[in-house]
């Protein structure tokens, strides 16, 4: 697989050998990047986006991926595109702040990673919060709280 996906510090899961789909999440999206064969266009592709369920694939072949996701997310905010041969999906968290231990159900990171996530996403709402402050030194002492639900939880919004 080449290194056009996503950036160093992405999540990747790999089959046999090889990488199906790399994956990030924000506070508020989780994204998938899926390197689609070389040639292939948008319109050749159908991808079906529900809140707890993703299938896509290249026209008419049978579904490429075609997995619940790991959490809910709002599927009428939640999106596709193709550049450069890299299929992004863009998911919007049902529950903004809840860490995510996969995208799709069944793929877990480690207990460290996940882990690692958590407070990563917790720094990123302490930054959303207060925004004159740098969090970027921050460390922590054991297990991080939840960035959802920490200190009475987080706006929607």
């Amino acid at each position: 697989m080449s290194d056009k996906l996503a950036p160093a510090g992405k999540h990747k899961y790999i089959h046999d050998g090889n990488t199906i789909y790399e994956w990030d999440q924000t506070l508020s999206e989780v994204n998938i990047y899926i390197e689609v064969p070389t040639g292939v266009k948008a319109k050749q592709l159908f991808v079906n986006i529900s809140s707890s369920h993703i299938s896509l694939g290249i026209r008419p072949n049978p579904p490429y991926l075609d997995r619940d996701l790991s959490e809910r997310v709002k599927a009428g905010e939640s999106y596709w595109t193709l550049e450069d041969g890299i299929l992004h999906l863009q998911l919007c968290k049902a529950e903004k702040g809840q860490p995510w231990k996969s995208a799709i159900a069944g793929h877990e990171i480690d207990p460290v990673q996940a882990e690692s996530e958590k407070q990563r996403l917790l720094l990123e709402r302490f930054q959303e919060e207060h925004p004159g402050f740098d969090f970027s030194g921050a460390t922590f002492n054991g297990e991080a709280p939840n960035p959802r639900t920490f200190m009475g939880g987080m706006s929607s919004a």
